[in-house]
């Protein structure tokens, strides 16, 4: 039997003194709330990533560094991957439809995808620049300057870096998360940048380019990160301390004699669950349902991020409420 139908006067009653909600309105409320967070988050770190790629393209032109202009390409794609997450956390706000019955969540994992491309993209542009740079060793004037542009793209790629990646933990959301470990990967490559103009003025022109190879070695390690985070959304991995939590919280409510298999997923930022529990098999329906509506109450508030549970009733066999009895008498 599946719980969702028809409330009495005194459930209603139970919830108008209930200190805490959990109804459909209040889940969507915190759902826009985390999108509002996430939208924040992805245009304060936009906009630093763009003054920061501006104030190095002034130092570009001056100096005619390659490996800034590469640092700088850089830091404007960077800025530009929040365009994708930005449009996945708008769809993400969107209502269920008859047709998107869940609603437009997943696109998260869409638009994380993308930036694990980007992040791919960005080290095969670091490594193919530091090869042709090996080949080709180019003059780099004004070495002070670039040193102090590269540290500048370090420090804000590095701030929005654990700005995205709290905030992208906080909320559950995989591509903002991605994207910051993107930010960290650019910030790298600044830092390539003052080395290799340390390198050069102590006389070693060939250290710009190796730093350049030592640093897509690093932006492939965040890669497979970020990959790992975005594709195991993509899976619906789920923390298993997250499901045994449910397992624990359902078994302890009143009334229920075991707990079946529980599914989880993540839609957009938010959990759902799936779960059935057995309860007396001599329960009226109505009875049964408060159970089952107990559960999912209990889940939504103990699970984090856990936005919604759909919880199933069994009978349970006779041997099993003896058992249940019997633990309770001990």
């Amino acid at each position: 039997m599946s719980h969702g139908h028809g409330h009495s006067h005194k459930h209603r009653l139970r919830h108008l003194l209930k200190p805490h909600s959990h109804d459909s309105a209040d889940r969507v409320d915190s759902a826009l709330e985390a999108s509002r967070r996430g939208m924040r988050t992805l245009v304060w770190s936009f906009a630093a990533l763009l003054v920061t790629a501006v104030a190095q393209l002034a130092v570009v032109v001056v100096s005619g560094s390659v490996a800034l202009l590469g640092d700088t390409v850089h830091n404007f794609a960077d800025a530009l991957t929040a365009v994708p997450i930005g449009v996945a956390f708008l769809l993400g706000r969107r209502v269920a439809t008859r047709r998107h019955t869940y609603g437009l969540g997943r696109a998260e994992d869409l638009a994380g995808v993308v930036v694990v491309l980007v992040i791919a993209g960005s080290a095969a542009f670091a490594g193919w620049q530091a090869i042709d740079r090996l080949i080709d060793p180019q003059p780099v004037r004004h070495l002070w300057v670039v040193a102090a542009a590269g540290v500048v793209g370090f420090a804000g790629n590095e701030i929005v870096a654990r700005y995205r990646i709290r905030v992208g933990r906080e909320i559950g959301s995989a591509a903002l998360v991605a994207d910051g470990l993107h930010a960290r990967t650019d910030g790298f490559t600044s830092l390539a940048v003052v080395l290799g103009a340390l390198g050069v003025g102590l006389g070693f022109p060939l250290a710009d380019p190796i730093i350049g190879l030592a640093i897509t070695a690093a932006i492939l390690f965040v890669l497979r990160d970020a990959a790992k985070e975005v594709f195991a959304r993509l899976m619906d991995a789920v923390d298993p301390a997250a499901v045994e939590l449910a397992e624990r919280t359902a078994a302890d409510t009143p009334g229920v004699n075991a707990v079946g298999q529980v599914r989880m997923r993540w839609i957009g930022h938010t959990l759902r669950a799936e779960l059935s529990v057995s309860v007396d098999a001599a329960l009226t329906v109505e009875q049964a349902h408060h159970i089952a509506h107990d559960v999912e109450h209990r889940l939504v508030h103990a699970v984090p991020r856990l936005g919604a549970a759909t919880v199933h009733t069994e009978p349970a066999a006779r041997a099993e409420v003896a058992h249940q009895a019997l633990a309770h008498h001990h």
